[in-house]
């Protein structure tokens, strides 16, 4: 901490993205730390803040009365100075195909700490590239909460793709008095597969049923025994007004594991190639039996750190997005991470949590 009271994160740490930045607002919120964050996203080709970055920015600011030095486009240097968490209900219009679901995930476990339920719209991308798609937030992110003794509501309006964006979705969070230690160790064995594949706009119902019939195939030539359901959907103009495509497949186990992988299509869509990288992927989670998906790593890295006991989750190699969210959780809650590798090349990662409080209940 310097002399003006800030804890000074560098933006170019490891990942060098919107990683250090986001967790370290959201862990600024609720700890009532003034941070400044340097160098942000130095690692990106245009470094800075985008327009992403600068409406969660200036959300974390409404929703905690903050005062922001730095808060414009390409601004590489942030100081922010939060004062209390103000449940309410906001609004984002990003005019972009800025991606929704990470300004979510900047104001959810900010919004878990306020004195009263909060409700969220944002505009944007439901579904866009280097970002979680809206249906693995709802399917995935929610169920993985639910130890720490988190919830949220998450309902899509409209989906948008890139580059247009044009989707809407609103989020209802209830507070928490405090978050509970999350257990991830458990794998037992699979119990089901299920999932959708969209198109929309323009592109044809047929490119979702070619990747419904290859994940399905894939997941069944590895386990001929097992429930694997994908829906197949085409969004009505109603719901989707521009070109989209994509895929969630989601797995749950007997130990209460829920994993999940995505793809989303490109210029050129070919529904066989999508539908066999999603179920690839997410047959290797399964055969390696472990608890938490490469993607859902970082996003408990703040519940972990801020929880009432000891965490522990068994995953994979750990990403640099994770690594980036353990040292800046680090550096905000002086909890400390204990990072294990075993010899099956499984991670178990540890953290007994800082047990905050929700002071506005």
């Amino acid at each position: 901490m310097d002399a003006k009271g800030f804890v000074e994160i560098d933006g170019s740490f490891l990942e060098g993205g919107g990683q250090a930045l986001r967790n370290a607002l959201s862990l600024s919120c609720i700890l009532g730390k003034p941070v400044r964050v340097v160098k942000i996203r130095a690692n990106r080709p245009k470094p800075g803040l985008s327009h992403q970055h600068l409406h969660g920015v200036n959300l974390l600011r409404d929703i905690c009365n903050a005062d922001v030095v730095g808060n414009s486009l390409l601004s590489t240097e942030l100081e922010f100075s939060p004062r209390a968490i103000l449940g309410n209900t906001y609004r984002v219009e990003t005019h972009t195909a800025a991606s929704i679901t990470l300004i979510y995930q900047m104001a959810l476990p900010v919004l878990l700490f306020a004195g009263r339920p909060s409700r969220l719209f944002v505009s944007g991308g439901t579904n866009v590239a280097f970002a979680p798609q809206v249906e693995y937030m709802q399917q995935v992110l929610l169920p993985n909460l639910k130890p720490f003794g988190a919830s949220f509501d998450l309902k899509v309006q409209q989906y948008g793709f890139y580059p247009r964006g044009k989707g809407s979705c609103q989020l209802d969070v209830q507070p928490v008095a405090k978050l509970d230690a999350g257990q991830f160790l458990d794998f037992g064995h699979l119990q089901s597969v299920s999932g959708v594949a969209f198109t929309a706009g323009r592109l044809p119902m047929s490119i979702a049923i070619d990747m419904q019939r290859t994940a399905q195939r894939e997941i069944h030539r590895h386990w001929p025994n097992e429930k694997c359901s994908i829906q197949a959907v085409k969004h009505s103009p109603e719901k989707a007004h521009d070109n989209g495509a994509g895929i969630l497949m989601t797995a749950i186990t007997s130990g209460g594991c829920v994993l999940g992988a995505a793809s989303l299509g490109e210029k050129r869509v070919d529904g066989n190639v999508l539908g066999s990288e999603t179920s690839g992927q997410l047959a290797q989670y399964l055969r390696k039996e472990i608890c938490v998906d490469e993607h859902m790593q970082d996003q408990l890295i703040i519940y972990m750190a801020l929880a009432v006991g000891l965490s522990r989750m068994r995953t994979g190699p750990l990403t640099k997005h994770t690594r980036t969210a353990i040292h800046v959780a680090e550096q905000l809650t002086g909890v400390k991470f204990d990072v294990a590798v075993e010899s099956g090349g499984h991670t178990i990662v540890t953290c007994e949590g800082l047990g905050q409080r929700n002071e506005m209940l």
